[in-house]
């Protein structure tokens, strides 16, 4: 008896001293390779948030964003990073994806330092690269900001080329374009050699009357799923929060992963970093969706069907309520 109670309070002992925790519940992301959601990622796991958090990441490295997308739809994958513009396209087919914010980063229009273009109006006449193709976001806000401000139809009054963003970096520094519409993460890789930043997405929305900040990216992933495991769902949001709080804060948590920016630079390094903490999501909520119905509009007007799809208004549910915040 007195045998069986020593092992009764040892046991006892053990487990207050050393908890059970319930196993993880795994997320798989398809990421893409090259892009900036590895940095956070990579954070989680190097600081230990998905252990001290409870959460198993499975982390796919795809080529594309297209081939991320193929990857959710086939439901290889539980979470992508992509666009509400597109979620919005699914929704209208009857395919329930949902978004939840991820960055509020948008592209800029870069210019040399001692060009003579300081307004929109002096883009008329110029070579301006554009990247994404015909139909980028922020070329068609840039374009709408021109028609409605300035009466100025850029389509015409600009010689457009389109191609890769690194391809379009190097035009630019060849000299061989007169500005430049490219993705943040290469606008900021000029603004670290010293090119100058005439306009980005914020600052263009915010002259079409827009002034909440909606995000540009976000996490994707199926809205059943979502509701299904909304608990490690939103651990996971608040995992990439605090990633992003660290990367931002620390120096140290920012030298883990600087490598993965691939420039070996610390001045681009830094304007990366800059940037990239810019577009931490603050506030997130029915504002800011109002706001995003009104971007779509914008979008549907000048891009037409080929951007937003057949619908002439942002499809309901686009935005996942369960993600929704209030400003720090």
């Amino acid at each position: 008896m007195k045998h069986n109670l020593c092992r009764l309070l040892l046991a006892t002992f053990c487990l207050l001293a050393f908890p059970v925790h319930a196993s993880s519940e795994k997320i798989r992301i398809a990421a893409l390779a090259y892009g900036t959601a590895n940095w956070e990622l990579e954070t989680i796991k190097q600081a230990g948030i998905d252990k001290r958090l409870g959460l198993e990441l499975e982390i796919t490295k795809v080529a594309s964003p297209q081939a991320g997308k193929i990857a959710l739809q086939a439901s290889s994958a539980d979470l992508i990073v992509s666009d509400w513009i597109w979620v919005s396209r699914q929704r209208f087919n009857n395919i329930d994806f949902t978004f939840a914010p991820y960055s509020s980063t948008h592209g800029a229009l870069m210019v040399p330092a001692n060009s003579k273009i300081v307004s929109l109006a002096d883009l008329s006449g110029k070579k301006l690269g554009i990247a994404g193709g015909g139909l980028d976001k922020n070329w068609i806000l840039l374009r709408a900001l021109a028609s409605q401000k300035l009466n100025l139809d850029l389509d015409k009054s600009v010689s457009k080329v389109f191609a890769a963003p690194p391809l379009l970096n190097q035009q630019l520094l060849h000299n061989r374009l007169d500005a430049l519409m490219n993705y943040w993460h290469y606008a900021a890789r000029l603004e670290a050699q010293g090119y100058r930043r005439l306009l980005d997405a914020n600052s263009i929305l915010s002259e079409l009357g827009i002034n909440k900040i909606v995000p540009a990216l976000g996490y994707v992933f199926r809205e059943n799923w979502g509701n299904q495991h909304k608990t490690t769902l939103l651990t996971f949001l608040q995992a990439t929060k605090d990633a992003k709080t660290l990367l931002c804060e620390s120096d140290n948590a920012w030298n883990n992963i600087k490598h993965l920016t691939k420039t070996g630079n610390s001045k681009t390094e830094n304007m990366l970093r800059h940037r990239y903490c810019e577009g931490r999501v603050k506030s997130w909520g029915g504002d800011e969706v109002k706001a995003a119905e009104k971007i779509f509009s914008i979008l549907h007007q000048y891009g037409g069907e080929k951007l937003t799809g057949k619908s002439t208004q942002l499809s309901p549910g686009t935005f996942w309520a369960g993600a929704f915040l209030k400003e720090d």
